[in-house]
């Protein structure tokens, strides 16, 4: 048993190393697609959250307080991800994750059609952005390369 998993563990951390190796450090000023995306997404989401709250629309239990904090929080990673920091798409990833929980839970209680593909358009909008932004972070997180100073 202990053997197996040893020869699995290399054999993972091999597969690792490869796609390591495969990856290209961003350039000076370089922001990867799928993180251009989401800050777009986060802009656009913080600021209609607010938008939509001051024009009147509400959703049962929601305070200005709380909907403005959103807001401010989905602008706030908005514009560390434009500026491609590894800790606003970080927050950004967190924020998607639970979003993405939330969406699935509420799926138990669907109680029409709609609200069903609603919670599976969040949930596969949500899903899509957190895998496509995890090689963006790993791109972010990488050396730069000789010659080149790191942001």
């Amino acid at each position: 048993m202990a053997a197996a998993y040893a020869a699995r563990a290399v054999k993972t951390e091999a597969r690792n190393q490869s796609v390591r190796d495969r990856l290209e450090p961003l350039g000076p000023g370089e922001r990867p697609a799928w993180v251009t995306a989401a800050a777009l997404l986060a802009f656009g989401l913080g600021t209609l959250n607010i938008v939509l709250y001051l024009a009147g629309v509400r959703v049962e239990g929601a305070t200005l307080g709380g909907t403005v904090l959103v807001g401010l929080i989905l602008v706030a990673c908005a514009g560390g991800m434009w500026l491609a920091k590894y800790s606003a798409v970080l927050a950004f990833e967190v924020l998607l994750g639970i979003t993405a929980a939330f969406a699935a839970l509420s799926l138990l209680v669907a109680s029409s059609v709609a609200g069903a593909l609603r919670s599976v358009v969040v949930v596969a909008v949500c899903g899509t952005f957190f895998w496509k932004l995890i090689r963006a972070m790993a791109r972010m997180q990488m050396p730069a390369r000789p010659g080149e100073q790191r942001r």
